[in-house]
């Protein structure tokens, strides 16, 4: 068996991020850009008023009177310039008239027919944005997975498209003879197929594509017939049969189409039987069949190997530290992924941790990380864990 932090590296080692293609930024969102973009222009693309009042010169002071020769607004500037004694009429993202220093608050000025004059204790302030203020042509926006801000930035950048990583199509295969989808009815010792929709949505929130292929049965036909269906996937993804029973047939199938195996087995619970490799040039990742095992797999390792598809930096599960809120046992030679709740900076695991209990990990929102080897800890200790 090898460490858990072993097995991510080895999975990381079998992607590669995805081709580019141009997106218009109205489906961009989520998206993982393949390089910089670059402004087109300046913004503000020229001098800008940050207030409604009126644009003049110099250095006023309280009682000062400013003939008003004009008026700018948003999209129409004032085309003269302004002069000693003189004002232009100016609202909030028009161009500052040539000749101008200043905005004045239009509360800090009186007005008579086309003359202002300003109040004692104006503020004097400039209240004008400079070109460029924002951003300026040809500077940078570095390569990021794309946000609703980030969609505004690049807009104003003046981009309409943006170059992302492709989305990742998953292939997902559940196998066995025992399982049926939802709705049908199940025969005897059969149960339902769940965890290839936990997964599905796993790989969907990280903005890549799922198929969810028909299940396979536990026949080398069958098998090798649905590992045909994966044809054109980034990343496969079965679920169960990767033990050593005798209706455990992912390997030797997987094997049969060209496998190349990065390792087998695991130092870590729940999740002991996981396989990975390359199936004729296509990563493959065999989850256990156990719900849990199962779903804690594919946060530690699907989502990683997704967001590396992506060209993504932020492959790896974040850990963060908390104080435990009940006594843990000693762990034995395997980490110990337990489900637990996260409150106000206190982790406290479940009491029941049975890799088949989907209900308990619905409870949870955090896998409390037990290291190899960990002696007892009490209430209070310090702990890691990942936030699910």
């Amino acid at each position: 068996m090898i460490s858990v932090d072993e097995a991510l590296s080895r999975c990381l080692a079998l992607v590669t991020p995805l081709p580019a293609e141009a997106v218009a930024l109205r489906h961009a969102v989520g998206r993982m850009m393949a390089q910089p973009a670059l402004a087109g222009r300046d913004q503000p693309p020229f001098e800008a008023s940050a207030m409604d009042g009126y644009a003049l010169r110099g250095d006023p002071v309280a009682g000062d009177r400013f003939a008003v020769i004009g008026a700018a607004q948003a999209g129409l500037g004032f085309a003269g310039a302004v002069g000693d004694g003189q004002a232009v009429r100016i609202f909030t993202g028009a161009p500052v008239p040539q000749g101008a220093t200043r905005v004045v608050l239009q509360e800090d000025v009186s007005v008579a027919g086309d003359m202002i004059a300003l109040k004692p204790k104006a503020d004097i302030a400039r209240h004008i944005r400079p070109q460029g203020q924002d951003f300026k042509a040809g500077e940078g926006l570095e390569a990021r997975r794309i946000g609703p801000h980030d969609l505004a930035l690049l807009a104003a950048m003046n981009i309409p498209q943006v170059q992302v990583h492709r989305r990742p199509i998953v292939a997902i295969i559940a196998t066995g003879d025992e399982l049926v989808m939802p709705g049908e009815e199940p025969g005897a010792g059969q149960i339902i197929c769940s965890n290839s929709f936990a997964i599905a949505a796993l790989v969907e929130a990280e903005d890549a594509i799922a198929r969810i292929l028909p299940i396979a049965r536990d026949t080398v036909a069958d098998l090798t017939a649905v590992f045909g269906l994966a044809q054109g996937a980034d990343l496969i993804v079965t679920i169960g049969g990767a033990s050593v029973g005798d209706h455990d047939l992912v390997g030797p199938v997987a094997e049969s189409l060209g496998l190349e195996r990065a390792f087998w087995k695991i130092a870590m619970r729940p999740g002991k039987p996981l396989m990975a490799g390359r199936v004729s040039g296509t990563p493959m990742l065999g989850l256990p069949g156990n719900p849990v095992s199962s779903i804690v797999c594919a946060h530690l390792f699907v989502r990683p190997m997704v967001r590396a598809l992506q060209g993504r930096p932020d492959v790896a599960p974040v850990e963060h530290s908390a104080t435990l809120g009940a006594d843990v046992d000693a762990n034995g030679p395997r980490t110990h992924y337990m489900r637990a709740r996260l409150k106000d900076g206190v982790i406290t695991p479940f009491e029941r941790q049975d890799s088949a209990l989907i209900g308990i990990l619905t409870q949870a929102n955090a896998l409390l990380i037990r290291p190899v080897g960990d002696t007892a800890q009490p209430k209070g200790a310090a702990a890691r864990y990942i936030a699910l």
